[in-house]
């Protein structure tokens, strides 16, 4: 059976364009974690000056915070990253009660039983899914789960390396539920692995104060 190991993002670009813009701005600034305007500019197509005034009206409604860094010659220039507020913006899909269940569920049930829930959880979404994929190249199905994790509310892609893959999550939406309840983190883990049906290596997590959730996935004895 496939085991957990502890141990293609693509930015979109009157007043829709603006919206579309800045919403590109945003995404940018989360998977980078820290933007200057440039690479900004870059990501969305668009002029400087243009992300410029976006920024600044990131920066006064307190979307996304900023800090100057010095180089070697010349001036200082500015990265921008996201405030707590811009982390908010990204999908959050829980609440209050959520977090009340999980405490009456653990009051009342031993911890592998807790566990045993979340891979019944997953194994209700697999069924769901399960020939939609289970025909599919591996690196269709890599393509698959990162478009499963994207309606549970992650953001996530994959990269091929030289020693197989890597699987990595820039946004949680259970986030913070997860700083109480870390068997949270056994949902996606679960879609993860029962999706490729192959061992996966986690190399960091967002709970431990990483900047993502990052997966290595060995390649598979003959990739389709």
């Amino acid at each position: 059976m496939p085991r957990v190991k502890r141990g293609n993002f693509t930015v979109k670009t009157g007043q829709s364009k603006a919206k579309n813009t800045r919403e590109t701005i945003l995404n940018t600034i989360k998977v980078l974690h820290e933007s200057t305007i440039e690479n900004l500019a870059d990501a969305a197509g668009v002029s400087p000056v243009t992300v410029r005034h976006h920024i600044n009206t990131l920066l006064a409604d307190g979307t996304i915070e900023s800090r100057s860094v010095r180089r070697k010659v010349g001036r200082p220039h500015y990265v921008y990253s996201l405030s707590k507020a811009g982390e908010e913006l990204f999908p959050q899909k829980y609440f209050r009660l959520s977090n009340l269940l999980l405490e009456e569920i653990k009051a009342r049930l031993a911890p592998e039983e807790v566990v045993e829930i979340f891979h019944s959880v997953v194994q209700r979404i697999v069924d769901e899914h399960e020939s939609q994929y289970k025909e599919l190249p591996f690196e269709e199905r890599l393509d698959y789960v990162v478009q499963l994790l994207g309606q549970e509310g992650f953001m996530a892609k994959w990269e091929r390396k030289p020693d197989g893959y890597r699987l990595i999550e820039y946004s949680c939406p259970y986030i913070s539920i997860g700083e109480t309840h870390t068997e949270i983190c056994e949902f996606d883990k679960g879609l993860i692995l029962s999706v490729l049906n192959t061992d996966i290596e986690q190399h960091s997590c967002m709970l431990a104060g990483d900047r993502c959730c990052e997966f290595a996935i060995a390649a598979p004895v003959s990739i389709n």
